[in-house]
């Protein structure tokens, strides 16, 4: 009988369930396993749901056997995968966990593309990775009458965690917050220190929209500016939403009205 781990959809839940699927298959010999999240799960015939008992000492060990047997760049992708919203993404890093214990090299895991599980990683990964360099570029900061910098998107896939080290780098002597509608996180960040994620909450949009003055006024000569320098004539919205689809735009200050 095949047996399913449940877990919460995101990265210490599906680490914690690979771990015990992974001992389920390599220490136990259980022929397969399977990982699903709760919320999403379709029954299926002949199949031991079992619920996942969810530690960050799983998860770090998870992380250990990946980077010691797989290498950096395996590390990478996996964990891009597991930021993606594909209710089949468990099984996907599951599978390519086990092949690459079938391979000579386990640390080119990765090309090994004919295996269906490793090309799955290596395309929720790329999805992701696509995700993250879009955001890189559209995320918009404002400034609040507190002075702290404040930024909010609503993304597909889990991207805060891969947006944050960007901004952090960039910004490392600001106050400043990104706040994740969709998966209600918040990236917070203190002048000079580590940027920390915080999960659940309710954000105060009373704090979150009294932008400062000047933040207005910024804003102001920003609108004025694009609209100056656009050509009526060459306008394309075709190719303009081909680089800049709609749901990036809800809160970019230059489509946001004055």
């Amino acid at each position: 009988m095949k047996r399913i781990y449940v877990c919460n959809d995101e990265v210490t839940g599906l680490l914690s369930a690979l771990y015990d699927a992974w001992r389920t298959v390599v220490v136990d010999g259980m022929p397969e396993c399977g990982i699903r999240f709760r919320g999403c799960i379709e029954q299926e015939f002949f199949c031991e749901y079992t619920e996942v008992e969810e530690s960050e000492k799983k998860a770090g060990a998870v992380e250990r056997l990946i980077l010691k047997n797989l290498g950096w760049y395996a590390y990478k992708l996996i964990y891009q995968a597991a930021l993606s919203t594909d209710p089949l993404k468990g099984d996907a890093i599951l599978g390519t966990m086990l092949e690459a214990r079938r391979i000579a090299d386990s640390r080119r895991i990765m090309d090994h593309l004919g295996n269906a599980q490793v090309e799955k990683v290596f395309e929720l990964s790329r999805n992701v990775g696509d995700e993250v360099h879009r955001w890189l570029q559209f995320l918009r900061f404002g400034e609040l009458e507190n002075g702290i910098m404040f930024a909010r998107f609503e993304p597909k896939n889990r991207v805060l965690t891969c947006v944050a080290p960007h901004f952090a780098d960039r910004f490392c002597l600001e106050n400043w917050m990104i706040y994740d509608e969709t998966y209600q996180e918040y990236v917070v960040h203190e002048a000079g220190k580590q940027w920390v994620l915080v999960s659940g909450g309710e954000l105060n949009e009373e704090l979150a929209g009294a932008f400062s003055d000047r933040e207005r006024a910024f804003r102001e000569l920003w609108h004025k500016f694009t609209e100056s320098i656009a050509i009526e004539d060459r306008k394309n919205p075709g190719c303009q939403m081909g680089h800049l689809p709609l749901w990036y735009r809800k809160n970019m200050v230059e489509f946001m009205p004055m």
